[in-house]
């Protein structure tokens, strides 16, 4: 064997340096290429890679190299990877650091902005630990951490204006002298609170504080300053009071008293108690507390530790170890609080959770591990079946973060953080590959928008002579949906862009803003002349006109926005309605005053609603008739007759009057005095009044005399007459008319000519005087009587339609309780039936409610559901699927729709079941209603 591996060894040799020679790249990589196994070429690639050579040279290794032997350039590979990611990281880390920057500048700052750029910066992925992200987070965090601080310290002075409040408020019933003594220390304590609440307004984040705070502090200020101003001035009373008799005491009671006595004089108040003590305030005895507050406390006291306990229990079953001993803690204060008021079986409780989270300690490392395990296997399946995109993205991310968290609670396992990190690693590339394609996609969206802002430039360079303003908006507005269309851009590329895109629009505008600035110009102008003429006293008609045709053309040639333009022409249009209402207001004013048929109208219509109230349909359909009558002028108003009476007998002869036969100048009024009734008497008269026009009309006027025949058209057949005219030629076959109507009355001939028998054409008679006259409408209505009259009728026909439903469901309750109680006897009439229902029908119903069958009728109650076309019960839609294909087979037998009565005998014959009465009282509001 060694004499054949000797001439083997200088042969290999020899190849390895030719190769190394042929390569270019060999001596740039230390001999990587020519090296003869892949191990040596894999050590000599990691030898290269620590002198940290250019990202390009690397580039272009990797390129030749993962053609001849890929398991070397993984090391080559890893680096390029972490390069892209460092640079890629580098542009989130700017962008993150600008916005961090801003909020930093911001005077106010938002703690709910400076928390989300903490969170949403780890979710895009910016290197948060690394500089500059690092001390801007730490910057932001103190700040958050001041404005926090900063609430918290007007928390604290809070509370302390009001110990400073009390302390002054138990000053107030021990003796003045006390309160004196310590009158410097209060001073010194309220002057500190001030210092110390106007050290918190001066400060630099005050104005980032929640809203709320500052007036709370303001609001503490002014109460504690309140009563330490009452104080003090109670304070200097007492102190005059004691040293002139003279002087008032203090609103204090405890000091009046004490200065009272000091002079000698007796208590104010409890005058007889107070001898009795000798002067001294009576010890106010010890109170029992009532059995139901101490059960409230318990209950309270119960709940408090119960809940800790909770909390304390769900740590310990999910194995939180970083949280547990906070839980624990806050379970012993609570224990240490309420240990009084709660029972021995709540307490043992209690310790037996706290012995548990002492032991969740011990097995802490193994929970790290089963949730590591967990991890691993997810990222792994990550690997297998990507989820593509953002969701590969936000999965990786979480799962980071839950192996971070893992690591808090437990040993770190660099076994497993090894297999975890690769399969991430391996899962990513997945989210780099999406994340080129959306570089791609920006950059193409990006070149679009800027396409478009070039043709915005070029089309404002070639329209700037051009007047047609609509052409501009539609341009315009075409535009604006163009760039809102456009592909998505980063907010970076965004803001950038954006300026240029604004720049670009206003100048493409600006000749459109120019002539809507000068329109705006001249409607204003419009509308100071529109308020001088509605302004005249006598309003110009052709002014207006000519001032509103301005106007239209105005708007037709220089559109503006809408909301703007509607906004103009209210402002041009308010002075002249307001001058047309004042002329028509005028107008009414003249005609205020209502007429007597007016009057009455509206009387006539409070009486309708009267009725509508009432609910009786007879007063409503008498109402109505006097209603109408009053309407068309047929009945006259009750005054008037009141009026004619009290005249006729002021006269003193009333009988020798009504003796004189009624002259032929008055014939055509007597009747309309008597068609006229009082208002009381409308509902019982309304068709004697109908009738009263038609006595009081007018003869009609006599048939006009023939003219003379001046001239008549000969007829040369034989055997007619020169006298008689000859019939008019209608084309066609002689004899024959287009209308077919057969020869005329009175002849057998069909070619007898017309006879002149018709009369003059003015006379209308034969079938033209069947036709009715005109309809006699009335006396013309003003306003409010024709709306009083109008809604009258509207309800009165409403109420009808209600009463005439109420009715119907009244007949089917009826129907279906003579069935229940099998009595024919509360069967509905035939008339209350409708006609829908015929005697014969009726008739079977009352035999069929006397004599039952017993049998069953789902069939015939099918019947009618089909008949009345309703839907069935779910339970019964087997059997109507049924029955109607047996229909199908019936051909000559009667539908459901002609034989619903049969049915419903049947129906009625069988027994009462309450499910069938509720299916027949359906069909039959239904049936009996066509």
């Amino acid at each position: 064997m060694s004499k054949s591996a000797k001439p083997e060894t200088p042969v290999v040799k020899t190849t390895s340096h030719k190769q190394a020679e042929a390569h270019p790249l060999d001596g740039l990589t230390g001999g990587a290429f020519s090296a003869p196994t892949s191990g040596e070429r894999a050590a000599r690639i990691r030898s290269w890679l620590a002198t940290e050579p250019a990202f390009e040279q690397m580039a272009e290794v990797y390129k030749d190299l993962a053609n001849r032997d890929k398991g070397a350039a993984k090391p080559l590979k890893e680096k390029l990877d972490e390069l892209k990611r460092s640079k890629g990281q580098e542009a989130v880390a700017a962008e993150w650091a600008e916005k961090a920057r801003g909020l930093l500048a911001l005077p106010k700052l938002n703690l709910a902005d400076a928390l989300a750029w903490q969170r949403d910066a780890a979710k895009a992925g910016a290197p948060l630990s690394k500089e500059p992200l690092a001390g801007l987070k730490v910057q932001l965090a103190e700040r958050v951490k001041t404005i926090e601080d900063l609430q918290h310290r007007t928390q604290v002075q809070r509370e302390a204006a009001v110990l400073i409040a009390q302390r002054i408020e138990v000053l107030s019933i021990k003796p003045w002298r006390e309160a004196q003594a310590v009158l410097e220390t209060l001073s010194a304590d309220v002057t500190h609170w001030q210092a110390q609440a106007d050290e918190l307004t001066q400060d630099a984040n005050w104005a980032s504080v929640d809203a709320k705070f500052p007036p709370l502090l303001e609001a503490s200020r002014g109460q504690l300053l309140a009563v330490w101003e009452a104080f003090q001035g109670a304070l200097a009373l007492a102190l005059k009071a004691a040293e002139d008799a003279a002087a008032p005491l203090p609103a204090v009671p405890m000091w009046a008293d004490e200065l009272r006595a000091a002079r000698g004089l007796p208590a104010a108040k409890a005058e007889s108690q107070a001898a009795q003590d000798g002067g001294q305030p009576a010890r106010a005895p010890k109170t029992r507390i009532d059995p139901a507050v101490m059960k409230d406390l318990r209950e309270k006291s119960a709940a408090i530790v119960q809940e800790a306990l909770a909390r304390l229990e769900h740590e310990v079953t999910e194995g939180h170890g970083k949280s547990t001993p906070k839980v624990a803690a806050d379970l012993r204060q609570a224990l240490k609080e309420h240990i009084r008021n709660i029972d021995s079986k709540l307490e043992a409780a209690a310790h037996a959770a706290l012995t548990a989270a002492g032991e969740l300690e011990g097995w802490q490392r193994w929970r790290a591990d089963q949730i590591r395990e967990e991890l691993v296997v997810k990222a792994e399946a990550l690997v297998a079946k990507p989820l593509g995109g953002r969701k590969q993205q936000e999965a990786l991310r979480v799962m980071r973060e839950q192996w971070k968290t893992s690591d808090q609670g437990g040993t770190p396992n660099h076994a497993l953080w090894k297999r975890f990190d690769e399969a991430c690693n391996e899962a990513h590339k997945v989210v780099e590959a999406w994340l080129e394609k959306v570089k791609e996609q920006a950059e193409a969206n990006k070149a679009q928008r800027q396409a478009l802002i070039d043709e915005v430039l070029a089309w404002a360079e070639a329209n700037k002579g051009n007047t047609d303003w609509k052409h501009h908006i539609r341009s315009l507005n075409g535009f604006v949906d163009k760039w809102r269309e456009a592909g998505h851009l980063g907010e970076k590329a965004f803001a950038e862009i954006q300026p240029v895109w604004k720049a670009a629009m206003d100048a493409a505008d600006a000749a459109l803003t120019a002539a809507r600035n000068d329109s705006l110009a001249r409607r204003k102008a419009m509308i100071e002349e529109a308020q001088v003429l509605g302004a005249e006293p006598q309003l110009r008609i052709d002014a207006v006109k000519a001032l509103q045709q301005r106007w239209q053309h105005e708007a037709q040639s220089v559109p503006i926005e809408r909301k703007q333009e509607q906004k103009l022409w209210d402002a041009f249009r308010k002075p002249i309605d307001d001058a047309f209402q004042r002329k028509t207001a005028e107008r009414e004013k003249a005609a205020a005053a209502l007429g007597e048929h007016d009057r009455y109208v509206l009387e006539a219509a409070k009486a309708v609603e009267a009725a509508t109230a009432s609910g009786d349909a007879q007063k409503i359909h008498a109402a109505a008739k006097a209603l109408e009558a009053a309407v068309r002028g047929q009945v006259r108003v009750a005054a008037a007759a009141a009026e004619a009476q009290s005249a006729a007998d002021a006269a003193g002869a009333a009988a020798a009057v009504e003796a004189t036969p009624v002259s032929e100048e008055n014939m055509a009024a007597a009747p309309d005095v008597a068609a006229q009734p009082a208002t009381e008497t409308i509902a019982d008269d309304a068709a004697e009044a109908a009738q009263a026009p038609a006595q009081a009309a007018p003869a009609p006027a006599p048939k006009a005399a023939p003219k003379p025949i001046v001239a008549m058209r000969g007829d040369d057949r034989p055997g007619m007459k020169k006298a008689e005219p000859a019939a008019a030629g209608r084309g066609g076959k002689f004899g024959d008319r287009k209308d077919a109507r057969g020869p005329r009355p009175g002849s057998d001939n069909k070619f007898e000519p017309r006879r002149d028998d018709r009369g003059e054409r003015n006379d209308r008679g034969g079938r033209f005087n069947e036709r009715p006259a005109f309809e006699e409408r009335g006396p013309r209505l003003g306003d409010a009587a024709f709306r009083a009259q109008r809604e009258a009728f509207d309800a009165a026909n409403q109420a009808l339609k209600k009463l005439a439903m109420q009715a119907h469901g009244e007949v089917l309750t009826h129907l279906l309780t003579a069935w229940e109680k099998r009595d024919p006897a509360q069967l509905p009439a035939a008339q209350e039936l409708g006609k829908q229902v015929a005697p014969a029908v009726r008739n079977s119903w009352v035999k069929a409610l006397a004599t039952p069958s017993g049998q069953d009728a789902s069939e015939a109650l099918l019947r009618m559901e089909i008949a009345a076309e309703l839907p069935t019960p779910a339970e019964h839609i087997s059997a109507r699927r049924m029955l109607q294909l047996q229909l199908l087979t019936k051909r000559n037998a009667p539908a459901p729709a002609e034989t619903w009565g049969e049915d419903a005998a049947r129906v009625l014959a069988s027994d009462f079941d309450a499910g069938n009465a509720r299916r027949v009282q359906n069909v039959l509001k239904v049936l009996l209603k066509r």
